[in-house]
């Protein structure tokens, strides 16, 4: 299947394709076919077709020939179409991209050939600090093409397990002198009921000679964003609500509790949730970025080519979160129900202060996600020789800079019950009413300076900072051969430094009053936030405070440095150093390659250790080292000049996340967790099988059917362990749930692909494609079954479009069953049920150069749900809204 980036504000022509890169670009992308003249979206179609046609590996393409194409919002939207390739909705933008039912970490980016940093916001349940890239980030309007390699070869960088992402920019010599492309538009989030503006500008100007040219681009883009949830902090044990005596009898800790649908034992085998959140979480991301490619050929040699990209974004995030917590308010169980080994609802009566039982938390962040990139490349063509080199630097910072978290709590009388599509939490007192949550309790509190206080900590003011930065540098070697067999010898090598850093640092505050949100400007969460959860109860409005009332408060107390936070910090540097040699081969209908990578990765990783439950941080510094051969073998049959059959083996590694590397240990000393890295963990790595049979039955048409194997030897899970720790907040030491990485073994991933796309009658056309993918992972020693994350057993795309004379239009359903997320809150085995995507564009071309279209995403506003383990115990219940966009697009 191809998919291409057409209809938020298509071309109707274009000027040539591209002619293929040159150099590590090229090295890195695939070969293209004859010049081919495109018009909209069944040129765009068919140019993918052919790039893909004339690839020797397994190969999905698409392509952006003007600005705005994209009928979605990112790249990553835009790749989902891709069979076998899936994306993560979870703030309702598609953000990382999973290659054949394997972790976003687990796949690369490069762009023009090299890696880019990637840090994130800091807010994210997901990862900053691992080796994918937020696609968000990217700029639709500077890419040329993207190639999507589900086989690898030796040429390529390793470090995949499902796939590489190559993008292409945009290059002056490949488009018309004084090209002037740009485009503005306004969309608007029926969620946020906020209307943002976008737009871009690009200048590409090249010399009446063709070997000098100068490309700027400029990009602005704003989203607003608003998401209503119910979350769910984990499962535990009934037998919290229990006692049990020397021998082994139970009792209630609240003698009269009534309990219905089971016995006393039933109950302590039943599931409770923990804790059940109203959540609201607001952000504006405004991303301004920029890109500059420079090429010279001072003669038909010698090509030298500078490009340059810079992203700058505001993350700025308000997450307002008004919880119950029936853990915390075990001995004050009234009722309860269990059903199916669930405790499906519970009411509760007061705690004894200074015990709680309810808790609003208010915490804002401020952060700017920061990406640079710059990269020369030159390649020196001697007869039948080109020598390329090719190095750079890339830098990408994020994290939070400052982030304000402020917390009242309550001990009142509250309910629950849930169902897996309803939730219900109703307070004995209405959370309107800005007394209900409050805090007063007033303890002796000693200071940094020895001073002793009667106060109680209200939250605090943090930092953490990210830096992921890389320089690098390679060489190739391409010599032509004349062979009976053989086309083509390349041979390369290459180095990157690496760094991955986080920099954690608090503070407490505290008051010595008593206070109510009523002591403040407070304001009402807004009415209908919760619509369409099927969310009852008195809880789904609530007083709460603004984002400049929360930092006005904490500034209002007694302020303490806590300076570093050594558990969460660590600095991993990753030094890489590979080789590799790699034949392509043609004779008759067959042709491809065969070679072999040589790759040799050492990590160091800093990091701070306490030992014996103590406080003290111990700098603690662990260096591993391994040598890996990849081999890899890609053949294409063309059994008939339409149609071809494609075959692939190789060894592939991916590297642990960063983080997962750093020995860095943080944990929760209210629900007694603590979770953290292992700088002794091997590489993922597997045997990756491809085999496709591809029909090019038409111009523009396409019927494919691939098949794909994952056979992995080394992988990552999670396990939970119990260990002794020191409380900070008691002092004392107590049994923490410790979560931690360790390497499993024998996975393996199966899998079908089928595509099918071809014009149709009229302009009517249609893409469209199906993926079947099984994982098979065992089980660990405790029984529990090793899911791969974001694996969907079902992913479908259809994709009708429609174009003729000056209109296009396209409608694009997306599909995907349901998936394993990861290891959540006490050791809850969450997943993220099925859902739907749908969205449409309209376009309509005013003149040769004005273009005007129409764009809606996610029309059906599909409800993101996860759960633990089973369906009828949810662990989020999300709404992102709706998203409506016009805009305006010329090329002159």
């Amino acid at each position: 299947m191809i998919a291409s980036f057409a209809a938020a504000a298509p071309a109707f022509a274009q000027d040539s394709a591209p002619a293929p890169a040159q150099g590590q670009d090229g090295g890195q992308g695939a070969s293209g076919g004859d010049e081919i003249v495109v018009t909209g979206i069944r040129g765009s179609l068919r140019r993918a077709i052919e790039v893909k046609r004339n690839a020797n590996a397994v190969v999905d393409v698409i392509t952006a020939e003007d600005v705005g194409k994209f009928p979605d919002r990112n790249v990553a939207e835009s790749l989902s179409h891709i069979p076998g390739v899936s994306i993560d909705r979870q703030f309702g933008i598609g953000e990382k991209v999973a290659i054949q039912g394997t972790d976003p970490a687990l796949n690369r980016i490069l762009i023009d050939g090299h890696n880019i940093a990637s840090a994130d916001w800091g807010g994210a349940p997901g990862d900053v600090t691992s080796r994918t890239f937020n696609y968000s980030l990217l700029a639709p309007e500077i890419v040329e093409r993207i190639e999507v390699f589900k086989s690898p070869e030796p040429r390529i960088d390793e470090g995949s397990l499902g796939g590489t992402v190559i993008v292409h920019t945009r290059k002056p010599l490949d488009l018309k002198p004084n090209t002037l492309i740009g485009s503005a538009g306004y969309s608007y989030n029926d969620r946020s009921d906020l209307g943002n503006p976008r737009g871009s500008l690009l200048y590409s100007w090249h010399n009446d000679a063709g070997n000098f040219g100068i490309l700027a681009a400029a990009t602005y883009d704003k989203d607003s964003l608003a998401r209503a949830g119910i979350e769910y902090f984990g499962y535990a044990s009934g037998k919290d609500f229990l006692n049990t005596d020397a021998n082994g009898n139970l009792s209630l800790k609240n003698p009269n509790a009534q309990i219905t649908g089971g016995s006393l034992q039933d109950l302590a085998n039943a599931r409770y949730p923990y804790g059940i959140n109203h959540a609201y979480f607001k952000q504006t991301r405004e991303r301004i970025g920029g890109q500059v490619a420079v090429q010279y050929n001072p003669s038909d040699a010698l090509h030298l080519t500078l490009t340059g990209l810079h992203i700058d974004g505001t993350y700025n995030n308000f997450s307002q979160s008004e919880y119950v917590v029936p853990g915390w308010a075990t001995g004050a169980l009234n009722s309860a129900t269990v059903s199916n080994g669930l405790i499906t609802n519970a009411s509760f009566g007061s705690t004894t202060l200074p015990s709680t039982s309810a808790q609003l938390d208010n915490n804002y962040r401020k952060t700017k996600v920061r990406t640079s990139s710059v990269n020369l490349a030159a390649d020196w063509t001697v007869g039948k020789v080109t020598l390329s080199a090719n190095g750079g630097w890339t830098k990408a910072t994020g994290g939070t800079d400052p982030e304000y978290l402020f917390n009242v709590q309550s001990n009142m009388p509250f309910s629950y019950a849930y169902s897996a599509n309803s939730s219900d939490v109703t307070f004995a007192t209405d959370p309107t009413n800005p007394n209900a949550f409050f805090r007063s309790d007033l303890r002796p509190t000693t200071l940094p300076d020895g001073s002793v206080i009667n106060a109680y900590q209200i939250g605090g003011i943090g930092r953490s900072q990210t830096l992921d930065e890389e320089g690098y540098g390679q060489l190739d070697m391409a010599a032509d051969v004349d062979n009976s067999i053989f086309t083509k010898v390349r041979l390369g090598v290459k180095y990157s430094d690496h760094i991955n850093r986080l920099d954690a640092f608090g503070s407490r505050v505290y008051f010595t009053s008593p206070i109510t949100l009523a002591n403040y400007k407070y304001v009402l969460s807004p009415e209908g936030l919760f619509d369409g959860l099927n969310a009852t109860g008195n809880s789904n409005r609530f007083a709460t405070l603004t984002g400049d009332a929360v930092i006005d408060a904490l500034n209002s107390g007694i302020y303490v440095d806590a300076g570093r936070d050594y558990g969460s910090s660590y600095r991993v540097r990753e030094q890489n150093g590979s080789a590799y040699a790699q034949l392509d081969f043609e004779r008759g209908p067959v042709r491809g390659n065969v070679g072999y990578r040589m790759v040799y990765t050492k990590d160091i990783s800093d990091y701070a250790t306490f030992l014996n439950g103590s406080s003290t941080p111990i700098p603690t510094r662990t260096t591993t080292d391994y040598l890996k051969f990849l081999p890899s073998i890609n053949v294409a049959y063309q059994v008939t000049p339409t149609f071809l059959v494609r075959g692939s083996i190789a060894d592939v590694i991916a590297r642990p996340r960063y983080n997962q590397l750093a020995g860095s240990f943080s944990r929760n000393d209210t629900q007694l967790t603590a979770g953290g890295g292992n700088p002794n963990l091997a590489p993922y790595e597997s045997r990756n099988y491809e085999l496709s049979a591809e029909w090019y039955f038409r111009p523009g048409g396409l019927f494919s059917v691939e098949y794909f194997r994952r056979e992995i030897s080394s992988y990552i899970v999670s396990k939970t362990s119990v260990q002794t720790l020191l409380n900070q907040l008691t002092g004392q030491l107590a049994t923490y749930q410790v979560n931690l990485p360790v390497n499993a073994s024998d996975a393996t991933v199966n899998g079908v692909s089928v595509a099918f796309q071809t014009p149709i009658w009229g302009g009517f056309g249609i893409q469209t494609n199906y993926t079947y993918a099984k994982d098979d992972a065992g089980s660990d020693a405790d029984g529990n079954v090793l899911n791969l994350p974001y694996l969907s057993r079902h992913t479908i795309n259809v994709i009708p479009y429609y174009e003729k004379g000056p209109l296009q239009a396209r409608v694009s359903w997306n599909w995907r069953s349901h998936y394993f997320t990861g290891i959540g809150r006490l050791n809850s085995v969450d997943s993220t049920d099925g859902y739907h995507q749908l969205d449409a564009s309209i376009a309509y071309k005013l003149t040769e150069q004005v273009t005007v279209s129409v764009n809606a995403q996610n029309l059906l506003d599909e409800t993101y749900y996860s759960y633990s383990g089973t369906k009828d115990a949810p662990t989020a219940f999300y709404k992102n809204g709706r998203v409506f966009a016009a805009s305006v697009s010329f090329r002159m």
